[in-house]
């Protein structure tokens, strides 16, 4: 989120790669370009910090460029139902650093949203067979951009057994819901935001707060730029069938309470 969250990113990224021998990593970029969208410069210095993917979102064209760059950085996926002609891919085969074979994938949610994408639940279950769990892919990641927690838990319950982590982005907060579902998936309903949490989700306050009290406008939304709390969720899986084996939230530095793996 803003300039406090790619600052967070690329301070921090690195070191926890190499402190937790991380193999994969996924990064949300929908609101790292002034708290919307992702332009090419931030998208390249993401992906220099230690990013393997980047996700996108609602926002995902709001920086104009996104559209021609997205065709040029195969890294960079877009949700797969936010429009039949948006460029780009909404999921991918990646080659991790150790060789295993990780398949991602993104998709908009339906409830509370303020454009009508089409149903997130039969273009995941469409694009999850080409790459099955424990088969294709080692390990099966599952971004799923949405607003209603219902519909998050929802989708983690569908996706049970399919994908190695659920794990929901937009709302900006992180939730403590991050748990290994019957089948072996681990989800929790939002990553929260890599941005400063002494704001209104990523806002410096001011402004959201004249809009709340008295319903009228005077200035833009300012993204906040204090110190970030990195925010996400950290998964361990079983290389033979994809299964995640330990799931755990990841609050580093910034407002918030740590929580780092064990």
């Amino acid at each position: 989120m803003g300039r406090a969250g790619r600052r967070a990113i690329l301070e921090r990224l690195a070191g926890l790669r190499t402190d937790w021998k991380l193999d994969f990593v996924v990064v949300n970029g929908e609101n790292a370009t002034s708290g919307a969208g992702l332009n090419a410069s931030h998208a390249r210095a993401l992906l220099d910090a230690g990013a393997d993917c980047l996700t996108l979102g609602d926002h995902a064209f709001d920086q104009k460029e996104m559209l021609s760059f997205i065709e040029q950085e195969p890294r960079i996926i877009r949700p797969l139902n936010y429009a039949t002609q948006a460029p780009g891919k909404g999921a991918r085969l990646f080659t991790a650093q150790n060789g295993r074979k990780v398949f991602v994938a993104q998709a908009l949610g339906q409830v509370f949203m303020k454009k009508p994408f089409a149903d997130p639940f039969s273009a995941l279950d469409q694009v999850l067979k080409t790459a099955p769990r424990g088969g294709m892919a080692d390990a099966v990641i599952v971004d799923f951009h949405a607003e209603a927690t219902s519909e998050k838990m929802g989708m983690g319950h569908w996706l049970d057994g399919r994908a190695s982590l659920v794990v929901g982005t937009h709302t900006h907060v992180p939730t403590s819901d991050t748990m290994i579902l019957p089948k072996g998936t681990a989800f929790q309903s939002d990553a929260g935001m890599c941005g400063d949490y002494h704001s209104v989700i990523g806002m410096e306050k001011t402004e959201p707060l004249r809009r709340f009290v008295t319903g009228m406008v005077k200035e833009r939304f300012t993204p906040a730029n204090n110190e970030a709390t990195l925010s996400g969720v950290y998964v361990e899986t079983d290389d033979r069938t994809g299964a995640a084996t330990k799931v755990c939230q990841i609050r580093v530095g910034g407002a918030l309470s740590q929580s780092v793996p064990a």
